[in-house]
């Protein structure tokens, strides 16, 4: 099947499967539910492509090949390969670890510490503790995996009054459906819907729905004249606040036409929370959408997703699961070989009269006659030459999908002959890292600034008002680094005087040892040189007194012996 149209877009790269030939309804042969008349014909597209990339991950391609008309696909060969590439990729853009850092905060430790040091350092201290409560860094392993597979994640901020701290979670971003406003120049949508179907429940009595949560700024009153203060921006006053709602709708009440942005609000049930109050309009009290969306590469410009790690490779990895089932093919009749007998004298099934068909096994003895013959089909050279495709085929995924053969391990150690060389061989994974750690830089950002905004919002102790400090997420190394190279390195730098303390410290942090606060760690080596500067002092004094005594030893105390003259 071709394309029906020609369209390049964000998820253009899958034109060439079957379930997106048709560009206005994609995958509605592979995917009923993306038939559902609630949901926006411009979505689908993206929609069918997480769900294309989701079969990848779950080793199901061939499945939904079959469904879309391919019935072949069903024999196809899927050993986990996109899965693999996917973890990869994750497991180098975490690192090893990920920390909350402040701007400022490894100077509070210093003698004299520069203006906001110990602010910076006591947020610090705060939002870390909120990231252990919250189990950010299980968070983060949640939304990046969806981000590195489907090109895109998004995380969702709300205070909880009863912990008395802002609550994250994580939600598929198939779930999420922001507003845009095509007339004016937004950097963040001003309404953002979450909405999914909940299946029918028989046992229960629930009939099939569609829930959707709406978060919506708009103006506190309808005239606008309301104003409001916030307390991070306590010079400002402002007449925008943040809407929540969260409605049901029967499937069965809406109509053609109804789609996500028109349901009607006279068919909805809204949810109440736990205190009674109805989530219909409910006034949050803040001035943003507490809603973050996070892309795996930089979006090109005017587009607004992600793209997937495995975008530029599905169809290596096509063909690699096309190579592996035809190699799978050929090992059977390279172990139990097709083998064509002449002149042999064959059983024969006393039943039916006809011949027995003869099998290939350990111990079977066939009585051939003087001008019988034996012959079997070598396949074991074409079995070779797929396994060798294989090889290839995983090389080219590799380079392509910018991870290499080293970062996937299965570059050979013997065949790099120098360490510089091994580096350079790292030289494109290095770059992707970098690029999918710059996409999220500022949205990392932005997730700790309303993490500071809500605690503001909440009074919660200890969060005064005023501006909020600048918080990102520091990234591990993504790659083994040479402990001993770099110590020297620090070492030697630091002596001539090349370096801070400070900057000494954070080069041995981003080698891998193991410091927990760099701040802490500064303080600690300077109060141990104080100490060691002191003893040192001690020793001095000691040995001074010394050599101004008696030159033959101690004095004892006694009076000294009378010598005759």
């Amino acid at each position: 099947m071709g394309l029906r149209q020609f369209v390049i877009d964000a998820w253009s790269w899958l034109n060439y499967k079957p379930v997106m030939a048709d560009a206005g309804r994609p995958a509605s042969r592979g995917f009923a539910e993306l038939a559902a008349s609630w949901l926006p014909s411009h979505e689908l597209r993206r929609l069918a492509a997480y769900k294309v990339l989701a079969s990848y991950d779950n080793n199901q391609a061939g499945q939904l090949a079959a469904a879309a008309g391919d019935e072949a696909a069903l024999e196809r060969r899927e050993l986990g390969d996109a899965a693999n590439l996917v973890d990869t990729a994750l497991g180098y853009l975490l690192g090893a670890d990920q920390q909350i850092a402040v701007a400022g905060a490894e100077h509070a430790d210093d003698e004299s510490p520069e203006p906001g040091a110990t602010e910076a350092a006591a947020a610090q201290d705060r939002l870390r503790k909120w990231a252990e409560k919250e189990l950010l860094t299980l968070r983060i392993q949640q939304a990046e995996r969806n981000a590195v597979l489907l090109g895109d994640s998004v995380y969702v901020l709300a205070w909880n009054p009863e912990k008395q701290r802002p609550t994250l979670r994580v939600y598929d971003p198939g779930f999420f459906f922001p507003q845009w406003d095509e007339d004016q120049d937004q950097d963040f949508p001003t309404r953002v819907h979450l909405a999914w179907e909940l299946p029918e429940d028989v046992d229960s009595g629930l009939k099939a729905r569609v829930r959707r949560v709406t978060y919506e700024l708009g103006p506190i009153s309808q005239d606008g004249s309301a104003v409001r203060t916030y307390p991070w921006d306590p010079g400002r006053a402002s007449n925008v606040t943040c809407y929540l709602t969260d409605a049901e709708w029967l499937l069965e009440d809406l109509k053609r036409g109804e789609t996500l942005d028109r349901l009607p609000v006279h068919k909805a049930a809204f949810r109440v929370r736990p205190d009674g109050t109805e989530l219909n309009r409910l006034d949050l009290l803040i001035d943003f959408v507490p809603v973050i969306h996070i892309t795996n590469t930089i979006p090109d410009g005017g587009e607004h997703w992600g793209r997937s790690a495995l975008a530029r490779v599905l169809q290596g990895l096509d063909e690699l699961a096309a190579t592996d089932s035809d190699s799978s093919a050929a090992s059977a009749t390279t172990g139990t070989p097709i083998i064509g007998l002449a002149g042999a004298r064959l059983p024969v099934d006393r039943a039916t009269g006809m011949p027995e068909k003869l099998k290939v096994e350990a111990g079977a003895v066939w009585q051939l006659g003087e001008s019988g013959r034996m012959d079997a089909l070598d396949t074991s050279p074409q079995l070779s030459e797929l396994r060798a495709r294989v090889e290839h085929l995983l090389d080219r995924i590799a380079a392509n999908s910018r991870i290499t053969a080293a970062g996937l391990g299965t570059l050979n150690a013997a065949e790099v002959p120098s360490g510089y060389a091994f580096k350079l061989a790292l030289a494109p994974l290095d770059a992707l890292v970098g690029t999918m750690r710059l996409a999220r830089e500022h949205k990392y950002r932005l997730l700790l600034k309303f993490v500071q905004r809500l605690y503001q919002a909440g009074r919660a102790e200890g969060w005064a008002g005023g501006e909020s400090v600048p918080a990102r997420l520091a990234w591990a190394p993504h790659t083994p680094t040479d402990r001993a190279a770099v110590l020297e390195e620090v070492v030697k730098a630091y002596g001539a005087g090349a370096i801070s303390l400070e900057t000494a410290v954070q080069m041995l942090l981003d080698a891998g040892y193991p410091i927990n606060d760099a701040s802490q760690e500064v303080a600690r080596i300077r109060g141990q040189a104080e100490e060691r500067m002191r003893e040192a002092k001690e020793v001095a004094a000691v040995s001074s007194g010394e050599e101004q005594g008696d030159p033959a030893g101690p004095q004892t105390g006694k009076p000294p012996a009378t010598v005759a003259a």
